[in-house]
């Protein structure tokens, strides 16, 4: 709740920004300029009423000065500012300003100082309500900074007033400002998701050029779209010119090959996406609308097909009956099935994945265990000086896939 009445306030004082910058500037800055001579410029930094966050890790020397019974002013010079005025007006001290050791006539020129600017600056309070008793106590602080034009130092002063005794008009928008057609052909970039599909691990550590990779969870009509976290799915006229032959035995010209690993056989979620893609606004607001959108541009970019966002290789996308495809062109992850060595590895590691389950077998009453983490490490051979084939632990797996 106090969120909300907090985030109202703000909004009302963003309007009404303008109003005291008008008002309350060209008069702080002309008593300033009265009192010290000219030497100073004010400029408003902002408005709140939260003072806490004003005075932060600095300290102030505070003037307050009554209205009436109900209602004060304070006027609030930083330290620093201090520091900056009484330089100029009583000559540079040569030592640092510590508000807590002023003598009597720097404390008197500031309090002067202060009391000039609320004869200047009460002009615009309203006379206070006829009431025995305080009901609202909400202080509007506006903050100023205070520079010395031929120092280049910069400090805080800060006027407080009681808001109830203020007026400030507010900016009321008067509609849009700008015509939605002015920036329809501004481009933005987004990212196009094809589809998805499962993979196993033998298959995926055996991805090669050429193969083509059909998405089972993808449609040739449909994509989907995301920009900054928000996703949308659109409508799209297929191009037909990606449509690619296929023979009986379906799109896939993978090599099928099984393996008696158990690891091979794990499935894993395989996503296949478009690099960053530019549209304009106004087809962005096409898919708002639910139109069918051309994105026959598209087409010419690359996919990459990713595996917990590990990208694992990149291609052209192709059609294959009324699925999306990817004809791969570069794998990005090592190894591949045109690697003669990594082929006599993985018959080792058939070898001994058998050898590994035989040995269970006999043994399938003692009571000796070993990790997945061990297994692996059975599993895999590496010859000397060579990286591994395919490491497992890149991918997380879940319960499900097992």
């Amino acid at each position: 709740m106090n969120d909300n009445r907090n985030s109202i306030e703000y909004k009302e004082l963003y309007a009404q920004y303008s109003w005291f910058r008008k008002t309350y500037l060209p008069v702080v800055q002309q008593a300033c300029d009265e009192f010290f001579l000219p030497g100073f410029k004010f400029e408003l930094a902002g408005i709140s009423k939260n003072i806490n966050t004003l005075m932060d890790k600095e300290a102030y020397f505070v003037t307050k000065i009554r209205i009436d019974k109900q209602h004060d002013m304070f006027f609030r010079i930083s330290e620093r500012a201090v520091g900056i005025v009484l330089d100029r007006t009583l000559g540079k001290s040569g030592k640092r300003i510590n508000l807590n050791k002023l003598t009597d006539l720097e404390a008197k020129v500031i309090t002067a100082f202060n009391d000039y600017m609320f004869n200047a600056t009460s002009q615009f309070l309203s006379p206070p309500p006829p009431t025995l008793k305080r009901t609202n106590f909400d202080i509007i602080h506006l903050t100023f900074l205070l520079k010395d034009m031929d120092e280049n130092e910069v400090a805080k002063f800060i006027i407080s007033l009681p808001a109830v005794l203020l007026k400030p008009e507010e900016v009321v928008s008067s509609g849009d400002k700008f015509n939605y057609s002015d920036f329809k052909t501004s481009p933005l970039n987004v990212v196009v998701k094809v589809g998805s599909t499962k993979f196993t691990l033998y298959d995926l550590k055996h991805l090669d050029v050429d193969d083509i990779v059909v998405f089972e969870n993808s449609d040739v009509k449909k994509m989907t779209m995301s920009f900054k976290g928000y996703e949308k799915t659109i409508n799209l006229n297929p191009n037909l010119g990606l449509v690619m032959p296929v023979d009986n035995e379906g799109g896939d010209n993978m090599s099928g090959n099984s393996s008696d690993n158990l690891w091979d056989s794990i499935e894993v979620e395989m996503d296949a996406q478009f690099d960053s893609v530019r549209i304009t606004l106004g087809e962005l607001k096409s898919i708002e609308e639910g139109l069918v959108l051309d994105l026959t541009s598209i087409y010419d970019n690359k996919v990459t097909l990713s595996v917990e966002n590990k990208p694992i290789a990149r291609g052209e996308l192709v059609i294959i009956n009324d699925r999306y495809g990817v004809k791969i062109d570069e794998v990005i992850a090592q190894g591949g099935a045109n690697n003669t060595s990594a082929q006599v590895q993985n018959e080792e590691v058939s070898e001994q994945t058998m050898d590994s389950i035989e040995e269970f077998e006999q043994n399938e009453n003692e009571p000796q265990f070993e990790t997945p983490e061990e297994a692996q490490g059975e599993f895999q051979t590496q010859q000397e000086g060579d990286e591994d084939e395919f490491d497992y632990s890149d991918f997380e797996l879940e319960d499900e896939d097992i």
